[in-house]
C-alpha cells in the first residue's frame, strides 16, 4: 500500500502528515506494509526539508522530520500511489486537473476522510506557532483513523 500526502509547497502540512503516519504505522507494526510520502502542487520549495516551525512543533511531540525533502507532485502519482490526500480544496482541485484517466489512486480531502468537523487543514505557514500545533492535533488525531484503516485494507 502506498499513501502520498499533498499540500501546497511540502514544507509545512503534507510533510507533517507523513511524518505522523510513519511514526504511528511503526508503533502498529505496519511500516513495512506502506509506503508513505508527501508532495506539493507548488515545485518552489523542491529539494529543501520542512519548514523549520513545522519541524520544531513536530520534533517537540515525537516526530523526526529532519530527512524530508520536499518534491513536486506528477501525474505518476496516481498511478504510484492508492491514496492520496489532499489538505485543502485549492490542492484537491490542482490534483482533480492533474490526475490522468488511467490514474488509480482514491483521491480525497484528507480531513473529510477521516475527521468529522473540519474538512481542510489550515496553512500554518503565515500563522504563530498555534497554527503548527492545531495542524499536529488535526493530523494526529486522522493519521489515528488512517492506521485503522490501512490495517483492514492489509
Amino acid at each position: 500500500m502506498r499513501v502520498l500526502f499533498v499540500c501546497l509547497g511540502n514544507i509545512c502540512r503534507s510533510p507533517t502528515a507523513e511524518g505522523v503516519l510513519r511514526h504511528k504505522l511503526q508503533l502498529a507494526g505496519l511500516a513495512s506494509q506502506v509506503d508513505v510520502a508527501s508532495a506539493g502542487t507548488g515545485n518552489w520549495h523542491v529539494g529543501q526539508p520542512p519548514d523549520k516551525r513545522t519541524q520544531r512543533a513536530a520534533k517537540l511531540r515525537g516526530y523526526d522530520l529532519s530527512a524530508q525533502r520536499a518534491q513536486h507532485v506528477s501525474a505518476a502519482d496516481f498511478s504510484r500511489y492508492e491514496l492520496i490526500f489532499a489538505m485543502d480544496n485549492s490542492n484537491l482541485r490542482d490534483l482533480q486537473a492533474l490526475q490522468p484517466v488511467s490514474g488509480k489512486a482514491e483521491l480525497d480531502l484528507f480531513l473529510r476522510r477521516y475527521e468529522g468537523v473540519k474538512h481542510e487543514v489550515p496553512d500554518p505557514y503565515y500563522d504563530g506557532e498555534q497554527g503548527f500545533e492545531e495542524v499536529l492535533d488535526l493530523i494526529e488525531r486522522a493519521c489515528d483513523l488512517l492506521v485503522i484503516e490501512l490495517k483492514g485494507r492489509l
